[in-house]
């Protein structure tokens, strides 16, 4: 499968690289994308997204990810099995498509359809979605939560990833403060009892 990881910095102040930061974190899993990777900084807030991937349905680099469609980022890990369904009933309302991907079926089946587009999507996932309008970071991981999703949120600072061990590469010291408040039992409990989507809403 491909790997994920994100953040948000409401306190961020320039004192360090987001680039580099969201850089480090990605290529710590590497292992479970190898053929290609790709990063998002928003210009005009402090967010990141990056995405190592394991190319499967789409092994051009139209495929690259995070993909971006108008005001919608997304970074996308897994399978949406029905997605060639999902695209033609796009074609049919007038999207068009450069890829053969899944991610490109899903991002813009979101800007279609909003929320509800997730109830059109059968398979196995986990992605988030980043709305640079409206300031908005969605997370959404399938029914049964084959493919992991865990985060972090304290201080400000909110972080997701596909594998606990990402989180550590955020600051040499989040190692130290990940252990000490227990962050590997609150993401493993959290990843259990999150609800189909987890909307976060950023305040202005």
């Amino acid at each position: 499968m491909c790997r994920i990881v994100g953040f948000i910095d409401f306190n961020f102040k320039n004192s360090y690289s987001l680039e580099e930061t969201i850089t480090l974190m990605r290529d710590t899993l590497v292992h479970g994308g190898p053929d290609d990777a790709g990063i998002f900084i928003d210009k005009d807030f402090p967010v990141a997204l990056g995405h190592r991937r394991l190319s499967i349905l789409d092994l051009s680099p139209l495929g690259h990810q995070p993909m971006e469609f108008e005001n919608l980022v997304i970074t996308y890990n897994g399978e949406v099995y029905n997605f060639k369904e999902i695209r033609k009933e796009l074609e049919e309302e007038g999207y068009k498509f450069i890829s053969n991907s899944d991610t490109e079926v899903i991002l813009k089946a979101f800007h279609r359809w909003g929320f509800s587009a997730v109830h059109k999507f059968r398979g196995m996932f986990a992605f988030a979605l980043w709305d640079k309008k409206d300031k908005r970071l969605i997370l959404c991981r399938d029914r049964i939560g084959v493919k992991p999703l865990y985060y972090y949120y304290k201080n400000g600072l909110f972080m997701f990833v596909s594998e606990l061990k990402a989180f550590h590469k955020f600051f040499n010291y989040l190692f130290v403060v990940v252990y000490k408040l227990g962050i590997t039992g609150i993401c493993l409990g959290t990843f259990l009892l999150i609800p189909f989507f987890a909307e976060y809403p950023m305040l202005s």
